[in-house]
């Protein structure tokens, strides 16, 4: 095998290339733990605090705030949860000291117009129960705490004291299992806010349906079943659902939805790349692996398995007719095989993000927040849409084999420790922009959580988030993660 340690030449090239990618889409926000939230066993699994990253407002934004919470998947029994213990999703002492805001939460208008001057938090998730759990035992053999609704309230109580207890305008958001977050604790954020405040809800990504897979089993309903019951959720689960129905089941939005009072926004992808692996087509239901190849680039996907995503389509979208049409609930359903579009520059507002009804992401949630339009937009079935980034996954990508519901069932690109990933990006427009073939570089490993091999014109501050254990000073982290840009030359790179 090669050497693949960073030489000289490369870290300097990389630091060029990080520099680069702060200055036009995003920069770095430290961590802020809730040390006070001990005390009141508000804590990570593992017992540590909780903690989120705060970027302070400015300006005619200063009592308006933005809390995001982090994505992550759950964890539905003690041994998946043992699992994520030691991992920064169950422990608070394992987070990278700094991340990457961009997207949603960046701090430029051109890239941010309508909330780049709000207070903009991103709540890190570290309960596996898209805090909603409460169990007060804490068994001394595997010292899992159980306490993510504790966690939800001790971070919005924080916050309050931190100036949000003036705030005018409010919105919880979140990606994946966040986005679910954001749905099942909406009313909950509203209660907890100043009562003049305009608040209301957007869940990206978070809108998991409950349907059969491709072996006709009901994988996921069960799946939730064990989370509810492991974490003891169903007391911090919306009542107007679990007076009707089985905890388990008031754990997907298509049941709870209609009946949440708070304004609240979805943005989803019909073919989101995480349910179609996950839920759809999850290694149990595919013993010989004949959806591999599929789950990781739609365009591997044969006509009867197109035709079974389109079936997918058509369940997502009677799931998500519940929002209804009222103008205090809104949607973007794009017909992307994408997964999290928020947080990333690229789907949430640039040049080439995806558009329906020629409006971006960006301008979509905008509108619908300040009430200048309201937004209902469903697209048409794929491959309709040319504007979509679908997601391509690299073949040895953990989670993306056979296996990839059982253990923590964790959305894609969540780091674990003494894992090793390579993550590839590629992308149409740059083909024949004279970048290297993905073949010449299979020599190339990384030593640490992550390797990502991507076109620089696709890069952004969301892949640099993932890749990099932040420290204080960026050219230490260059030491420990390899990044392979590919890149001709460094004009090629774009904002």
């Amino acid at each position: 095998m090669e050497n693949t340690r960073i030489g000289p030449a490369l870290k300097l090239n990389l630091l060029v290339c990080v520099l680069i990618l702060l200055k036009a889409e995003g920069f770095f926000v430290p961590i802020t733990y809730v040390e006070n939230a001990v005390a009141k066993g508000a804590v990570c699994l593992d017992g540590s605090p909780p903690a989120y990253h705060f970027d302070k407002g400015s300006g005619s934004g200063i009592n308006n705030w933005l809390v995001h919470i982090e994505g992550g998947g759950w964890c539905n029994n003690v041994t998946t949860c043992l699992s994520r213990k030691s991992t920064r999703l169950g422990s608070s002492k394992q987070m990278v000291k700094q991340i990457a805001f961009s997207g949603i939460l960046s701090n430029k208008q051109q890239f941010n117009p309508d909330f780049y001057n709000w207070n903009r938090i991103k709540v890190r998730y570290c309960d596996g129960a898209s805090f909603t759990g409460d169990v007060e035992a804490v068994n001394s053999e595997t010292n899992l705490h159980f306490r993510g609704a504790r966690v939800f309230v001790a971070v919005i109580e924080d916050l309050l004291a931190k100036g949000m207890k003036n705030a005018q305008n409010a919105i919880l958001s979140g990606c994946s299992a966040g986005g679910l977050t954001s749905i099942l604790n909406c009313d909950r954020f509203r209660g907890l806010v100043p009562t003049g405040a305009k608040v209301k809800c957007l869940s990206d990504a978070g809108y998991f349906i409950n349907t059969k897979d491709v072996s006709g089993a009901q994988h996921i309903e069960q799946f939730y079943s064990q989370v509810v019951q492991t974490h003891g959720s169903a007391k911090n689960l919306p009542q107007s659902c679990t007076s009707r129905l089985s905890p388990g089941l008031c754990f997907f939005p298509q049941y709870v939805v209609s009946q949440i009072t708070t304004p609240i926004f979805f943005v989803n992808a019909a073919y989101d790349s995480w349910q179609i692996k996950n839920i759809l087509a999850p290694g149990v239901a595919d013993p010989h692996g004949r959806w591999h190849s599929c789950k990781l680039d739609i365009n591997n996907c044969s006509p009867d398995q197109l035709t079974t995503m389109q079936g997918f389509r058509l369940e997502f979208l009677r799931a998500a007719s519940v929002v209804g049409n009222s103008a205090s609930k809104g949607m973007f359903i794009d017909s992307c095989y994408a997964h999290c579009q928020t947080e990333m520059q690229e789907t949430w507002l640039r040049s080439d993000s995806p558009v329906l009804g020629n409006m971006t992401i960006a301008k979509a949630v905008g509108d619908w927040y300040f009430d200048r339009k309201p937004c209902h937009q469903i697209d048409c079935a794929y491959p309709c849409n040319p504007t979509c980034h679908n997601r391509v996954f690299e073949p040895d990508h953990p989670g993306s084999g056979r296996n990839a519901t059982k253990g923590t069932s964790q959305p894609q690109l969540q780091p674990q420790a003494s894992s090793t990933r390579r993550i590839y990006f590629p992308d149409k427009r740059v083909k024949s922009r004279g970048v290297l073939p993905h073949s010449s570089l299979d020599s190339v490993r990384s030593v640490s959580h992550y390797t990502l091999i991507f076109p620089c014109r696709i890069v952004t501050l969301r892949t640099l988030s993932h890749a990099f254990l932040f420290t204080d000073a960026v050219i230490a982290n260059l030491v420990n993660a390899q990044l392979v840009c590919l890149c001709s030359r460094l004009k090629d790179f774009s904002a």
